[in-house]
């Protein structure tokens, strides 16, 4: 069995781990998953309840449910959220179940990774999710045009949704703290590891921040697995004016030592493959492009066609 190790958060990592899930090779799965979230649902229970940010958490384990009509609604249990009813405001709005349920299992096992693998259970999941770091940490970045009415200043903005939303352009992001304690499991799941696979995601909010955990970044760095960087189908607000070869090179910029490979992108999405091709052959990999975008031509990985195309990756020889 082959074991691989995920890093990511949101959509882009859910729709990895799907694909990977159903990719037909027998993979051991590992999710490990940032814990910066400080928006909507998650940003409440951190500051409320002093819990790690669950929603990228919740959806990694619903990405690896069981297909099965038990587990497939327990799933979409963690995943339903409470809307408002157009009655009078409720504290529940705005919630989804499975935050408060992974909430409520990390108070009452008094650890994450329990409350986790619970859960896990509850899905009969296909893998295992991990946290990056055993504590919530923050994101900030210098971002020059944050404030249109001054495009030339440099400003701090502070808060991954802030981030993740910010104009202008981002010129260096890190964690607070900048020395976060990594979870040992994900640490131990690092050196195991058949494969390493980072992206599709958010760039700077998902997918460099597992660069930034100085343990964890030393494993990768030292881990005999191979590795993989999976590019996005389209900029996001936060990486607006970076092409799909600069989002390579923000991965040498935060991490120098990391080689890769072999780097995963659709055709049509990155355009002129020449560029990206040196980029990637600066990381030390290989270039693959395959159609692995949904078919309405919306900026979404599709999940059965990224895994037809990671069956060749991962079966690769050295």
């Amino acid at each position: 069995m082959m074991r691989v190790v995920a890093f990511g958060g949101g959509h882009g990592l859910s729709a990895s781990l799907r694909a990977l899930r159903t990719s037909g090779v027998d993979l051991d799965i590992t999710a490990v998953v940032t814990v910066a979230d400080d928006g909507g649902s998650s940003g409440r229970l951190r500051a409320e309840r002093s819990a790690l940010p669950p929603g990228d958490l919740r959806q990694a384990l619903a990405a690896l449910a069981a297909e099965r009509d038990d587990t497939q609604r327990t799933a979409a249990l963690f995943q339903h959220r409470f809307v408002p009813d157009g009655r009078d405001h409720s504290p529940l709005d705005g919630h989804t179940v499975g935050n408060l349920v992974l909430v409520g299992l990390m108070e009452q096992l008094g650890d994450p990774v329990s409350a986790l693998d619970h859960a896990a259970r509850m899905v009969d999941a296909g893998g295992r999710v991990l946290p990056m770091a055993v504590k919530a940490v923050g994101i900030e970045a210098d971002v020059r045009g944050a404030d249109p009415r001054r495009p030339e200043t440099l400003l701090t903005v502070v808060g991954q949704h802030a981030v993740a939303v910010a104009p202008g352009h981002v010129e260096a992001v890190r964690l607070t703290p900048a020395d976060p304690p990594a979870c040992p499991e994900a640490v131990a799941a690092v050196e195991a590891a058949d494969w390493l696979i980072f992206g599709p995601g958010s760039w700077y909010t998902s997918v460099i921040p597992h660069l930034l955990v100085p343990e964890l970044a030393r494993a990768i760095v030292a881990s005999p697995a191979r590795r993989l960087v999976t590019l996005n189908l389209a900029a996001e607000p936060e990486t607006w004016g970076l092409s799909a070869a600069d989002h390579l090179a923000a991965l040498r910029w935060y991490l120098p030592e990391l080689k890769v490979d072999t780097v995963l992108a659709d055709g049509a999405a990155v355009g002129d493959p020449e560029p990206v091709r040196r980029a990637a052959e600066s990381l030390g990999a290989r270039l693959v492009l395959a159609p692995v975008a949904v078919a309405d031509g919306s900026p979404k990985h599709d999940p059965g066609a990224l895994g037809a195309a990671l069956v060749p990756v991962l079966g690769a020889s050295r």
